[in-house]
């Protein structure tokens, strides 16, 4: 029977013509442009985009020699890397607007099982991802700055760039970010049925391995900042199956649950 026909189909009736859904899409985005842009707006006016690179170039500046600031090599350079840093930090400020304005255009289509899973998800990745850039931000930056300063020759005088300096806290950041959406990752498997829990139990050891390897390429080469990626990827996965299990129980179909209960009866 199809899902217009179902009379248990909680999205019956619900469908809408194409040409209405590309109008939904356009005044969503709208939407969502004029609160990063109002972000953006508000930030310039306060802290200000010099103020605002000034708070992210902190860490670098509190580790250079005394008397040592960030250079500009390019002639535009101190106007616009300003200005790319608060157009960032808009985005970051919108984005629970970014993400409503996304979960609202899905949510019609979505399943009450569904909706239990994807907003969570949704909620959880954003918080993770933040949290990923103000580790790498609050401690991680500290131990690397210190220990490039401490390494380097005393004949060198360290004077970074400001465009080198925002391209490598970018990579960071993401890195950061990125890393902390394993658990993310490892609901999302299970939960779809790619792997069972079990198997991700088994592969406890070899996540470990693969988590030293990613924080050794992708941090600098000393020891605390490669043990400050690796070490929270092991926990975050832990903390993934342990997900996994909650989600699995929680957002299943309701024929699953008849199933299951079937199952459990017997």
């Amino acid at each position: 029977m199809s899902a217009g026909n179902d009379p248990h189909d909680e999205l019956a009736g619900t469908e809408q013509p194409f040409v209405s859904h590309l109008i939904e899409l356009r005044d969503r985005l709208i939407r969502a442009l004029m609160a990063i842009g109002i972000a953006f707006g508000v930030l310039c006016i306060w802290p200000g985009p010099a103020g605002l690179y000034d708070i992210l170039a902190a860490p670098m500046v509190a580790h250079l020699p005394e008397g040592a600031r960030l250079i500009a090599t390019n002639p535009i350079s101190p106007f616009l890397v300003p200005l790319k840093v608060t157009l960032m930090a808009g985005l970051l400020l919108a984005l629970p607007v970014v993400l409503y304005q996304i979960w609202a255009f899905v949510a019609p289509g979505l399943y009450s099982h569904e909706k239990r899973l994807v907003l969570p998800l949704v909620i959880s990745s954003t918080v993770l991802f933040l949290a990923g850039v103000a580790f790498c931000y609050y401690f991680v930056f500290g131990k690397v700055f210190a220990f490039i300063q401490n390494f380097a020759p005393k004949s060198i005088t360290a004077a970074p760039d400001i465009e080198a300096y925002l391209s490598f806290v970018l990579t960071m950041f993401i890195a950061f970010g990125a890393a902390f959406e394993v658990p993310i990752a490892v609901v999302v498997l299970a939960r779809l049925g790619v792997v069972s829990v079990e198997k991700l139990k088994e592969w406890r050891g070899y996540f470990v391995v693969v988590a030293f390897i990613v924080a050794a390429v992708i941090t600098p080469p000393d020891v605390v900042s490669q043990l400050s990626l690796a070490i929270p990827m092991c926990l975050l996965y832990e903390l993934g199956i342990w997900s996994a299990v909650l989600f699995i129980k929680h957002t299943k179909a309701p024929d699953a649950e008849a199933e299951a209960e079937a199952k459990t009866g017997t």
